[in-house]
């Protein structure tokens, strides 16, 4: 049996496209819909859904929805199925999985199950990106605003920029020092077609950690622009380590963001770990 487990605050959707969608999913035979209403309900459906003998579990939401579906379905045999309507979809665009709703029903039926490697920081699961430092205050000021879509998340980088600060961080016990930012790369970009690590491999069994260092604003600018453009590599001020394992010193109660979910750490040390190929997506 096919469990959809359904996000209806995701992204920027209208009600008739909401109506449309879920009278799709209802034409399928033996299927179950479960409708998210608040944060980390996804989880308790996808515990729900693989207790009554879930065959596949379909996640139809956002980055966030989408990590927490997979959470629980780490090391099961259950194929997660994406049907991606969120602001950003990094996963999904790794992936290749059709943005288009009706492709991405169609795939979610038929696709073909790869395994793919789950990265853990402080040992919470994230399946795209991770990251402290700049993207993390982005996140956080994305998540407090009111609208989203990629208009408002450009709005929020613009906001943050003009008045962020380097973080402090050591990483592997090394030497103490200010960065920009640090991404845990997994797949190979944050969301919206922006690489954050463009040779990233989400089957290779390792992370890459991406240091960007300091940065004026224009040199800023320049490196957004590669993020789109696909060669952030190309810039002296960006620094990549591929890694199983690794250990940051930063700060508690700061800015981190998981999948592009907005959090704040719980203490100084950041563990980073990988479980390769744990995880089943429908292709």
């Amino acid at each position: 049996m096919i469990h959809f487990i359904y996000n209806p605050n995701a992204g920027v959707i209208n009600e008739a496209q909401k109506k449309l969608w879920l009278k799709t999913m209802h034409a399928i035979p033996n299927v179950i819909i479960w409708e998210t209403t608040k944060p980390l309900e996804a989880k308790d459906f996808t515990k729900k859904a693989i207790a009554q003998g879930a065959t596949k579990i379909i996640a139809v939401g956002g980055d966030g929805t989408i990590n927490e579906v997979a959470s629980v379905l780490v090391g099961t045999s259950i194929p997660l199925g994406i049907i991606p309507l969120g602001s950003g979809n990094g996963l999904a665009r790794h992936l290749n999985i059709p943005l288009n709703y009706k492709k991405a029903f169609q795939k979610v039926l038929v696709g073909a199950s790869i395994k793919i490697d789950v990265g853990y920081i402080n040992n919470k699961p994230f399946f795209c990106t991770a990251g402290i430092g700049f993207d993390a205050a982005v996140a956080h000021r994305f998540a407090g605003g009111k609208g989203r879509g990629l208009i408002n998340y450009i709005k929020a980088t613009l906001f943050t920029l003009f008045k962020y600060q380097p973080i402090q961080v050591s990483i592997n016990e090394g030497t103490s020092e200010k960065v920009f930012s640090l991404s845990i790369a997994n797949a190979n970009q944050f969301g919206n077609d922006a690489f954050i690590s463009p040779f990233s491999n989400i089957q290779d069994g390792q992370l890459e950690l991406v240091k960007i260092g300091l940065l004026n604003k224009l040199e800023a600018a320049i490196l957004a622009v590669r993020l789109f453009k696909k060669n952030i590599h190309h810039s002296k001020n960006v620094h990549f380590q591929a890694c199983t394992h690794a250990s940051i010193h930063y700060a508690k109660n700061a800015p981190i963001h998981v999948d592009g979910e907005n959090l704040l750490t719980d203490n100084e040390l950041l563990k980073i770990s990988i479980s390769p190929l744990a995880l089943n997506v429908i292709v």
